[in-house]
């Protein structure tokens, strides 16, 4: 992408393999802490602390199947529930927040490939059988997103 190319499908699944695995093994590791020696270098201890009860991952996730790799985690895992959140924006939108970022790899240009390979969440996803995509409203500030993305993450905690 920092080329200006689209990711394709076989550049994204060791990804999003590598990203849902990763989120597992955090979810089974014990924390650690930085303990201060004598020498004042940090080294790793671990603590008594359990594992965290759950995980963030932030990617784009534009197609069910992309969506359903990540998904995969719960199988192994009956307790784990995994939710998504569909920030839902116009392309005009997006543009302009894009156009307005200094020296980011993504461009403008890049965001109408993104739209075009985007598979909106279908109602299942939204309701039925799988019912864990999160829809919010993206088109307002930052603020305001922020605030309407941790209200429905609050929700179904």
């Amino acid at each position: 992408m920092a080329n200006g190319q689209p990711l394709t499908d076989a550049d994204r699944w060791d990804w999003l393999i590598l990203l849902r695995e990763q989120a597992l093994l955090t979810l089974t590791t014990k924390p650690t802490t930085l303990s201060t020696t004598t020498t004042t270098t940090p080294t790793p201890s671990t603590t008594t602390a359990t594992p965290p009860s759950g995980v963030i991952i932030t990617c784009s996730a534009l197609k069910r199947k992309y969506r359903d790799v990540l998904r995969i985690a719960a199988y192994r895992r009956p307790d784990l529930k995994v939710h998504f959140v569909f920030l839902q924006a116009s392309e005009a939108v997006l543009m302009d927040r894009v156009r307005g970022r200094q020296g980011h790899y993504m461009k403008d240009y890049m965001v109408h490939s993104q739209f075009q390979s985007l598979e909106a969440p279908q109602r299942d996803e939204l309701e039925g059988v799988t019912g864990d995509v999160l829809s919010v409203d993206a088109g307002g500030e930052s603020r305001e997103v922020q605030r309407l993305a941790l209200g429905v993450v609050r929700g179904v905690m």
